[in-house]
């Protein structure tokens, strides 16, 4: 064996000893990924449906704005929802978008009563700050 082989056959041994270790570490590199897009994943639902509920004040807007607002905000939770990994969030999205559908049913209805709707809204809002945190 020549000395340029034998470097040759180090470098390589070498290359493959550095290697290897990390091959039985993919699973644990991989986990370690999925957690940390699942928590920026949650983190981010969490922040856009934090605005979503806290920017919306029906009782300022006529009954039209009310409606539509309340129905953007509804599918925007739902796909929110519909998207969250973490199932607490998953379930608190979706009932503040079911909150949000039931608005703007009983705005085209004319059943302008708000003060219940606010009520259940607020209670939905700290939910959901207490399952993001």
């Amino acid at each position: 064996m020549t000395g340029r082989m034998w470097v040759r056959q180090v470098i390589a041994g070498a290359a493959l000893a550095a290697v290897l270790p990390l091959a039985g570490c993919t699973d644990e590199i991989n986990s370690a990924v999925e957690k940390a897009d699942g928590v920026a994943g949650k983190a981010g639902a969490c922040t856009e449906a934090l605005g979503i509920a806290t920017s919306f004040n029906p009782e300022s807007l006529d009954p039209q704005q009310v409606r539509e607002q309340a129905e953007e905000k509804a599918k925007r939770l739902q796909e929110l929802g519909n998207n969250a990994a973490d199932a607490n969030v998953r379930e608190t999205l979706l009932t503040m978008a079911d909150g949000y559908v039931e608005l703007e049913r009983k705005q085209a209805e004319g059943l302008g009563n708000l003060t219940d709707w606010v009520r259940r809204n607020t209670e939905n809002i700290e939910r959901l700050r207490q399952v993001c945190l």
